[in-house]
């Protein structure tokens, strides 16, 4: 299961990495590894948990 807060995050960003969980695991990934991969990519695509904004 998840390390870490993942409060922060937006339920698109969520779904993002858990597809690419998926993926890596698919792959023939460790669930572990599968799910470091895929918050990495989510913070390095959106610079970490982001909330959503309101103007």
């Amino acid at each position: 299961m998840s390390k870490g807060d993942k409060s922060s995050y937006t339920d698109k960003q969520k779904r993002q990495a858990k597809h690419i969980e998926e993926s890596e695991k698919d792959r023939g990934l460790p669930e572990e590894d599968a799910e470091r991969i895929a918050w990495a990519t989510v913070n390095k695509q959106d610079s970490g948990g982001k909330k959503k904004r309101h103007h």
